[in-house]
């Protein structure tokens, strides 16, 4: 049976860097299916996404280990995953269900890279919809920070998580939880132009008469709404529209900006470049 697996990575830049990867992947027997490149001439920093194929099985570590050595050479840190499995990803969630919905609807319907093994809540209220997907739902209070952030990295240990979603989970996460899931916490953010912070943000927008509204999805850092920026999307809207309007297709733009966001990470297609991201299409 074929594998397939996809490697991303970044070194300081330097000639032969791509010679280097695909003379490896051919000598090993592999086949390039896909491959893009980035060179930040800022930084001199270079970044290579390359999804190849052997026409026989192939076990990730023994495949990895015989990347190693190109890796030490060119001072490459380097990621390297099996394409066709799936993320594991945990979905934290509040009350708001349009973005949960959103996730959970493609999943199923084989349109998003994850497996969904939990969702967890600070309250019962998305627990039916859950149910609706046979996805087993955790309510976790938040009314004991410490032990709220104990048990949901718990989960993330015993379900093998990879990836973290907050489908608007209206908490803010302490510092420690931020670091130790540094790089694997995605986040979505009622983004409007200009930005509204606190609370009754449509209604701050429709005071403002904006006509521009939007989503940021990012990492969470302990820096709140500061984290690397993987995807926005933004909507115009005019003078017509009410407070709940604005929500109404607010809505709309977080879940498909979430979504894709967590597909481009799902795909190994976001490579960090300090507190910006290199997004592969």
């Amino acid at each position: 049976m074929p594998s397939s697996f996809v490697l991303t990575l970044s070194c300081p830049d330097r000639p032969g860097l791509v010679f280097a990867v695909t003379r490896w992947i051919a000598e090993a027997g592999g086949n390039i299916l896909d491959s893009q490149q980035f060179t930040d001439t800022t930084d001199a920093e270079f970044f290579l996404r390359v999804h190849f194929d052997f026409s026989e099985a192939r076990e990730l570590a023994s495949v990895s280990a015989g990347f190693d050595p190109v890796a030490a050479e060119h001072a490459m840190t380097y990621r390297l995953v099996r394409a066709e499995q799936p993320l594991r990803t945990l979905v934290l969630v509040s009350r708001e269900g349009h973005c949960l919905n959103d996730l959970l609807y493609r999943q199923s319907a084989g349109a998003l890279h994850v497996e969904i093994p939990a969702i967890v809540s600070n309250h019962p209220d998305l627990g039916r919809l859950a149910g609706a997907y046979d996805v087993p739902f955790h309510h976790v209070p938040a009314g004991d920070k410490p032990a709220a952030e104990a048990r949901l990295l718990a989960l993330v240990d015993e379900l093998d998580i990879e990836l973290v979603v907050l489908a608007r989970y209206m908490q803010i996460l302490s510092d420690d939880l931020c670091r130790a899931l540094e790089g694997r916490a995605i986040n979505i953010h009622h983004s409007f132009l200009p930005s509204f912070k606190g609370a009754r943000p449509y209604q701050q927008a429709h005071d403002r008469g904006v006509k521009l509204i939007g989503a940021t999805a990012h990492y969470v850092t302990a820096e709140l709404d500061e984290g690397p920026i993987i995807d926005q999307g933004v909507l115009r809207v005019d003078h017509r529209m009410t407070p709940a309007d604005l929500a109404r297709v607010g809505r709309d733009v977080e879940a498909q900006t979430l979504s894709r966001a967590v597909q481009l990470h799902a795909e190994s297609r976001v490579l960090m470049n300090g507190p910006r991201t290199i997004v592969f299409d």
